[in-house]
């Protein structure tokens, strides 16, 4: 370690701190608890260290010189940054996970996803300053895609995956809910005018919109697509539902998306001879190691998270609830 490294302690950088906030190495020394010449003595070892001169010596005032302001902007950083590393250590002592991954279907309201990110800041844990201090990272995923975050290990937290997606072990899977699916046009679409119901044979004629998988590794899905049909792909609902707006394709989509535009009249349903569609959702966690029988000990925000998500009231919120004529962006 170089001498001037050595120089630089919490010590000497909170010195620094403490004569630039007092104004003089006379108070400075007071809140010291120090003589006024042992601290000009540290100031003056300090300035030896760095080869710098820190403090203007033709002022009676502690006025900084410009290397004095840059290593006073500077120490106070890694103070603060010292400090933040020394609460977090605490935290992940007490059970809070450093850092807590949430992939989300690009179906799940953002905006109840962000209330609950709201309410897990604002927490206060017992001894623990500045709340739970566990940085949650947000992604939005689209039908496979949600479920290979959470098994490659790249999401703690899945919410939105296919309720009929492949098990596997470790990994704990709970219901989440329904999301009704209607098949819209925009109003100017040749099948706004077809006689309902439609069948395949109408629709198979005209370009459908879909979203794709963004699943790297496992099988992509493919819904609702008929043999032969002419095809534009989107990377996301949102996208999928501006292409049908502009009468790009057809296609069904979440009825809760686009409720503000069936109502407004932006988007026809139509009736189709095939089943009406539902899609049926859960949220999964990886619960103990792959292969291992015993459970992983489960962090608190994980914990806190997986509370939430037990509530009737929370699981219909983040699968109903969008703002007016709004559809879920990405986050990550």
């Amino acid at each position: 370690m170089t001498p001037r490294r050595n120089a630089l302690t919490p010590e000497s950088l909170a010195m620094m701190d403490t004569i630039a906030r007092t104004g003089s190495f006379a108070a400075a020394a007071r809140e010291l608890g120090k003589v006024p010449s042992a601290l000009t003595y540290s100031v003056r070892q300090l300035e030896d260290a760095l080869d710098v001169l820190l403090f203007d010596r033709r002022s009676r005032q502690a006025r900084l010189t410009a290397a004095g302001e840059e290593l006073l902007a500077e120490g106070r950083r890694l103070l603060a940054e010292m400090d933040a590393v020394a609460n977090r250590v605490r935290r992940v002592a007490c059970g809070w996970e450093t850092q807590l991954t949430i992939a989300a279907d690009g179906l799940v309201s953002r905006l109840t996803l962000l209330e609950l990110c709201e309410a897990f800041y604002g927490l206060r844990p017992d001894g623990l300053e500045g709340g739970p201090g566990t940085r949650l990272r947000l992604r939005t995923e689209v039908l496979n895609g949600t479920w290979e975050a959470l098994v490659t290990g790249q999401a703690d937290l899945a919410i939105g995956v296919p309720m009929d997606a492949a098990t596997s072990a470790g990994i704990d899977v709970r219901p989440l809910g329904e999301v009704n699916f209607v098949f819209a046009v925009a109003p100017h679409h040749p099948l706004a005018q077809v006689a309902e119901p439609l069948d395949d044979a109408d629709i198979v004629r005209h370009r459908a919109i879909a979203v794709a998988d963004s699943a790297q590794r496992l099988a992509p899905l493919t819904v609702n697509l008929l043999p032969g049909q002419d095809v534009l792909t989107v990377p996301s609902m949102q996208a999928k539902i501006e292409a049908q707006l502009r009468g790009l394709g057809c296609g069904f989509v979440p009825e809760p998306l686009v409720r503000d535009h069936l109502r407004l009249g932006r988007l026809v349903p139509r009736e189709v001879r095939r089943q009406r569609q539902k899609g049926r959702f859960a949220y999964a966690w990886r619960s103990a190691a792959l292969g291992s029988p015993r459970k992983a000990p489960q962090g608190l925000a994980l914990r806190w998270w997986l509370e939430q998500l037990e509530s009737p009231a929370t699981r219909a919120a983040l699968m109903d609830r969008f703002p007016a004529g709004a559809v879920p962006s990405a986050v990550d």
